[in-house]
């Protein structure tokens, strides 16, 4: 059921019609991962949607040092929902993040970055509205064990569902598990996870989120994706860590556990995030045209332009993990080349073709996977494909062939997305002029994401030996 509270007094009105106990304020760090505090209802009141609550952001990721940690939090009425999975009656409310100092919104708070994104669509008179419908793919495990000490790296998963247990003693194994690369759409009893799934879908319905498909996805052990309607940017990437809290809770209902980290498993598909997009004003559609290539305008294919452009830089906030490049890799319907295409699923970019209604013109862009911050990334492609209209850069011909047909000499002239989190970040740092567009994105803010990632994540795993590493060399 969906609260479809405007202003602070809905919100309170809500508070007093379902019995709400307590009120759940959530954000979001730089990494993506929501957080949140939990206020008695007591303890609430309008008041808080203006002065803000408080909370140290010096200890989330990302954002102050201890010497500033100070910090405000701003609900949101329009973000209201009734949490499901609370024991207590528990009314959630996203939340804006503001220095109490200078009283300005924080310029490293991802909403805000993805709001300013909007303004600067506004602003700039290209469009007025931006839409984006991500398809995030995750995986159900049944058993996670990961341990990493001076002396010891290793990783365990499992699931009912895989491959590698067809001839585990299960008392009794029923062997309905799906083969490597044939998960795609199987009735169950290979589907296994069918209800699990439905139960997500009926969950993400009744808090005002439109599901539109559910399905098991390519690989073995238990890989699905579950796909809800499209929206503006801000209210998409709200709604995308809705999603997530959901898939996450309902698989642990069931004794699961759901991640959507991109590469679990290895010789198998990793799970992606392809983001459709389309640009509108004054209610019509700017990405259609009869005559063009797959249906799309001069200025849809301007936008594809931006998006190759600066899709190496892009990545290091759309595939932002070491473990996105263990997917972007050929031979796994991984898009690696960065060329735009009617149907190739290899290709950076596809136009889908499944219908000719003008409304439904869009652009897909099939890089991201859902480990990374949405309102980051969906605000990057903004601007990337307005860098690319404004200075009308050419994407070439669409590409319809193979390209995994082509021989090494061809393919070797067809761009490709970097090969690791370090090429990306180093691209980033070179190109992003364009994510300082309309005060979106500030220099400080990408600075201090460079510097993480680096610090936090590649060097920690570049000094690690890898447990494939003693496989290869420990009797040389």
């Amino acid at each position: 059921m969906s609260l479809d509270c405007k202003t602070p007094a809905d919100v309170m009105s809500v508070i007093k019609e379902h019995d709400v106990q307590f009120i759940d304020v959530r954000f979001t760090d730089v990494p993506g991962m929501q957080q949140h505090f939990t206020v008695p209802v007591g303890s609430f009141d309008e008041d808080a949607f203006e002065e803000g609550l408080g909370f140290d952001g010096s200890s989330v990721r990302g954002f102050q040092q201890i010497n500033e940690s100070d910090m405000l939090v701003i609900p949101d009425p329009t973000t209201a929902f009734l949490d499901p999975f609370t024991a207590h009656p528990t009314l959630v409310l996203i939340a804006n993040v503001k220095d109490p100092v200078s009283g300005e919104w924080y310029t490293r708070d991802p909403r805000y970055i993805a709001q300013r994104a909007e303004a600067y669509l506004r602003e700039s008179g290209i469009a007025d509205t931006a839409y984006f419908g991500p398809e995030a793919e995750f995986f159900l495990f049944s058993d996670v064990r990961y341990s990493q000490g001076v002396n010891h790296g290793y990783y365990y998963i499992d699931s009912p569902e895989g491959s590698w247990n067809t001839g585990k003693e299960e008392g009794p194994n029923l062997g309905y598990k799906p083969r490597p690369k044939e998960g795609y759409f199987p009735v169950a009893p290979s589907d296994s996870y069918h209800d699990v799934r439905s139960e997500m879908v009926l969950l993400l319905e009744q808090i005002g989120i439109e599901v539109e498909a559910h399905h098991h996805e390519v690989a073995t052990g238990g890989q699905a994706e579950i796909d809800f309607k499209f929206g503006t940017l801000v209210n998409t990437a709200d709604r995308l860590m809705a999603y997530k809290y959901i898939v996450k809770n309902v698989a642990r209902r069931h004794g699961l556990a759901a991640t959507f980290m991109p590469k679990p498993l290895f010789g198998d598909n990793g799970s992606g995030m392809h983001v459709h997009q389309s640009l509108w004003k004054n209610g019509d559609t700017l990405f259609f045209d009869a005559e063009g290539y797959a249906g799309l305008s001069q200025t849809a294919k301007y936008y594809i332009g931006g998006l190759l452009k600066h899709a190496p830089a892009l990545l290091a906030l759309t595939s932002p993990t070491v473990n996105s490049y263990h997917r972007l890799v050929p031979g796994f319907e991984a898009p690696v080349n960065l060329v735009y295409s009617r149907r190739n699923r290899s290709a950076a970019v596809r136009i889908p073709m499944y219908s000719n209604s003008p409304k439904a013109k869009r652009i897909e862009f099939r890089c991201p996977d859902a480990s990374c911050n949405p309102y980051l990334a969906f605000a990057a492609l903004l601007l990337a494909g307005l860098d690319g209209i404004k200075n009308q850069i050419d994407p070439g011909k669409g590409v319809d062939f193979d390209l995994y047909d082509l021989c090494p000499e061809e393919l070797a002239k067809i761009p490709s997305v970097p090969a690791t989190l370090t090429g990306a970040l180093d691209a980033l740092e070179a190109d992003h002029e364009f994510l300082l567009a309309g005060d979106v994105f500030t220099t400080d803010f990408i600075e201090s994401y460079i510097d993480y990632k680096r610090t936090v994540e590649v060097d920690p795993i570049r000094l690690r030996p890898h447990p494939y590493e003693f496989f290869l060399y420990f009797d040389i």
